[in-house]
C-alpha cells in the first residue's frame, strides 16, 4: 500500500512485513499487549478496566517516549485483520468498558476492515494528536471517542522534542475534526464515557508556558461542556530525555500547582493526576499479552 496517512505524507510503499515510511512499520497490524488497562482517565478505565490495544511504530520521534520500544523499536508481534477483531471481542468478553486503540494511525487501513461490523462497546481513538483529518473523517461511525495528545502550539518545540514542526497545526485541525464527530462527551449512568473527546497535555519540564497556551486554545475553541481537558503530570525523563538536558529531570512540584491552578481558572473540565503517577512503574509491560 502506498501510505498517507498521517501528516508525515510519506507516500512510500508498505508491504505486508517489510517496513516502511516514518512509522517504519509494514502495511500488516503489528501488536505488543492486548489487555485491560485501569490508568486511563476515570471514564475511560471505569471499574472493569479499557481493553487497551498497544500498536507497534508511531509517526512522530517523540525523544521522551516511555513506550519507545514499540514506538520506535517496533517490537510487537504481526496479526491479521481477523485475529486483530477476535482480540477485541476477547477484550470485550473480560469485561472492558471500551476498546482502546493506542497509536493507531498508521494502521487505519486495517482497523477499518476489523471493524466493519459494529463492536457492542465505545472504540476509542487514542493518539499522539498528530493526525490528518482526511484520515479521521473515514473513522467516522466506527470511533465513538477520541484521546488525543495536544502536546504543543510552539512549532520550534514540536520540532525539537517530536521531529513535527507541523504539529500545531495538525494537531488543533484533528482535534477539531474529532470533535465534529462526536459532539459533546455522553456518559452513561456509571460515569462512563460513551461517546466525545478527551484532550490530553503532558506537562514537560519548564513547559509551564506551553500547558498554559494548550489550555487557552482548549478553553477558546470550545464550548463550555462540549469536551473534557486532562492535564497529565505523569512525566518521567524516559527515551532519549537525556539528550536534552532542559528536560533530563522530573517536574517541580510548584510546575504542577501552577498548571493544575491555571486550569481551574479556566473552568476546564476534567482530570488532573496526584504526584506519584510521576513512576516507571506505570509503564506498561509489553510481553505480547493478549496478542
Amino acid at each position: 500500500m502506498v501510505c498517507r496517512q498521517c501528516p508525515r505524507n510519506c507516500g512510500v510503499e508498505r508491504g505486508e512485513r517489510a517496513p516502511g515510511g516514518v512509522c517504519a512499520m509494514p502495511s500488516q497490524p503489528v501488536v505488543a499487549r492486548a489487555a485491560l488497562h485501569f490508568w486511563e482517565e476515570p471514564p475511560i478505565s471505569g471499574t472493569r478496566g479499557s481493553g487497551t490495544v498497544f500498536f507497534s511504530g508511531c509517526p512522530l520521534r517523540c525523544v521522551f517516549c516511555q513506550n519507545s520500544v514499540i514506538s520506535r523499536e517496533g517490537y510487537g508481534k504481526p496479526v491479521t485483520v481477523p485475529r486483530l477483531r477476535e482480540i477485541f471481542q476477547d477484550l470485550i468478553a473480560q469485561g472492558a468498558h471500551n476498546i482502546n486503540l493506542v497509536t493507531p494511525t498508521h494502521y487505519t487501513h486495517a482497523i477499518l476492515e476489523a471493524l466493519t461490523e459494529p463492536l457492542p462497546v465505545p472504540v476509542v481513538w487514542n493518539t499522539g494528536g498528530y493526525e490528518r483529518a482526511e484520515t479521521l473523517q473515514t473513522l467516522e461511525g466506527k470511533v465513538q471517542i477520541y484521546l488525543p495528545d495536544l502536546k504543543y502550539l510552539d512549532s520550534g518545540r514540536a520540532k525539537r522534542y517530536s521531529a513535527a514542526p507541523d504539529y500545531p497545526e495538525a494537531a488543533t485541525a484533528a482535534i477539531q475534526e474529532m470533535v465534529r464527530q462526536t459532539g459533546p462527551c455522553v456518559f452513561d449512568g456509571e460515569g462512563i464515557l460513551q461517546r466525545g473527546v478527551i484532550i490530553r497535555h503532558l506537562l514537560l519540564p519548564g513547559g509551564l508556558r506551553e500547558a498554559k497556551a494548550v489550555m487557552d486554545w482548549v478553553a477558546g475553541t470550545f464550548a463550555p461542556h462540549t469536551v473534557r481537558f486532562s492535564l497529565m503530570s505523569q512525566y518521567v525523563p524516559l527515551g532519549r530525555a537525556a539528550e536534552y538536558p532542559e528536560i533530563d529531570r522530573p517536574l517541580r512540584k510548584s510546575e504542577i500547582r501552577s498548571a493544575q491552578e491555571y486550569m481551574a481558572a479556566l473552568g476546564l473540565e476534567g482530570y488532573t493526576q496526584e504526584p506519584d503517577s510521576a513512576s516507571g512503574d506505570y509503564v506498561p509491560h509489553f510481553d505480547l499479552t493478549g496478542v
